[in-house]
């Protein structure tokens, strides 16, 4: 039970390494521009599998339902921020792409289980 802190730490920063990057300039971001509609959808499939796998991980008191919830909202919002941003654009891809990667970690997680 010693590594449940280490993995909440590494959840946590993570989720600010996500804002952070989700709410700078892209043009700021190296390489941002040259990625593809493609690719662009599977980074925040992998970026939201990682969340969520990482809070599954963390063993939070809420079902586990709950924290991958939680993960998508998040990613809402920071969706909800690229509206009103000006060098960034609210997708509804970006919002697909990040539920399912918060579904298949929820399904991971469970067959791991």
């Amino acid at each position: 039970m010693q590594k449940l802190p280490i993995v909440r730490g590494i959840f946590y920063f993570s989720l600010l390494i996500v804002f952070f990057l989700s709410v700078v300039n892209a043009n700021d971001i190296p390489r941002f521009n040259a990625l593809s509609f493609i690719s662009d959808k599977f980074i925040h499939f992998l970026i939201y599998f990682y969340l969520a796998y990482v809070g599954l991980s963390c063993k939070f008191r809420i079902p586990d339902y709950s924290v991958v919830f939680i993960i998508f909202i998040f990613g809402l919002f920071i969706e909800i921020i690229h509206f009103y941003h000006p060098y960034r654009f609210f997708e509804y891809f970006d919002l697909l792409a990040n539920l399912i990667g918060v579904t298949i970690a929820l399904l991971v997680g469970r067959l791991k289980n």
